[in-house]
């Protein structure tokens, strides 16, 4: 394979968790794989009569707590003399992280984005699941209080989060002798108009919340994240403690229903989460867990994730 020139579009590289940071893991093999590894930050993006460029970093990765990055160069460069970018930058997703969606359209088809920006933009995690209703867990999407609360009556013991959200930031649960739900959509309200998502509280969230990569349609590996005591989230970013897990023929059946969707959108690497039987979200802005992935198993999700794209980049030069 010849060697790839990649730029990742992440956040800055000084203040990322590289024991578990999923970018940093995927420019790590990258390097390893020989490829020329630069990186930029979603403000250093533009557009002119040239064409789509950023201000590239050139840098040197190592797998070193407090050591782990060199800096080599930096220059504005077209982006469309890269192989791949990979779009990596956490939500919020909001009209800037849209914006960097639609200056990256622009690149030409030898260069591949990853995952395809058009979709990115058409399918934020919370709303993919739309698409797959016999999948998900009782949902309302709504700003609407008498629906919400309609929904709350139905079905008593309810998670409320912003659409937009991650991390595991800004999500409640409201148990059915809960008073606070009123209080909850007006503090929601006085922050943004967008809808929120309420679905029924599942209680399998105890045996933890599992996240599975899904790397060109197909299952790759997963771990199970067990939330703190006391605490309905499960997110690491808030303590949730991950172990090793298997998937269940369940986990597998929601896959093989969502894979084909995935590929054929141009989503290379996703990562969905599943509660028990359901699945509750598609994460395709920047998935996160394969360090935990790999830790727990022999399974290498960077390299597999790189020979597709390596395999892709062959046929896009013939």
């Amino acid at each position: 394979m010849n060697q790839l020139h990649v730029a990742i579009q992440m956040d800055p590289i000084e203040s990322i968790d590289i024991k578990g940071d999923t970018s940093f893991r995927l420019a790590l093999e990258a390097q390893r794989r020989n490829h020329y590894v630069y990186i930029y930050q979603p403000k250093d993006l533009s557009w002119s009569k040239e064409g789509v460029q950023a201000k590239i970093k050139s840098v040197r990765l190592k797998d070193e707590v407090g050591n782990h990055y060199k800096i080599e160069d930096t220059k504005n460069t077209l982006l469309k003399y890269f192989d791949v970018i990979l779009m990596r930058q956490d939500p919020p997703f909001d009209m800037a992280y849209i914006t960097s969606t639609h200056l990256l359209e622009h690149l030409p088809k030898t260069t591949q984005v990853i995952n395809n920006p058009k979709e990115v933009r058409n399918a934020p995690e919370k709303i993919l699941i739309t698409n797959f209703p016999d999948l998900i867990p009782p949902t309302l999407i709504s700003n609407n209080k008498e629906q919400i609360t309609k929904f709350r009556n139905e079905h008593k013991d309810i998670i409320i989060k912003p659409l937009y959200g991650n991390g595991g930031a800004g999500v409640f649960r409201i148990r059915p002798n809960d008073q606070n739900l009123n209080s909850l959509l007006d503090m929601f309200s006085s922050i943004n108009k967008e809808p929120l998502m309420i679905q029924t509280y599942l209680p399998a969230v105890r045996n933890g919340d599992k996240r599975i990569i899904i790397i060109d349609g197909k299952a790759a590996g997963a771990i199970n994240r067990i939330p703190p005591k006391n605490e309905v989230r499960s997110n690491m970013h808030v303590g949730g403690k991950p172990v090793p897990c298997e998937l269940t023929k369940r986990d597998q059946y929601i896959c093989e229903k969502i894979g084909p969707t995935l590929k054929k959108r141009g989503l290379l690497f996703v990562g969905i989460d599943v509660i028990g039987e359901y699945l509750t979200e598609i994460n395709v802005t920047s998935p996160t867990g394969i360090r935990e992935i790999e830790a727990f198993s022999n399974k290498n999700i960077a390299e597999k994730t790189w020979q597709i794209i390596e395999k892709n980049a062959t046929k896009l030069c013939q």
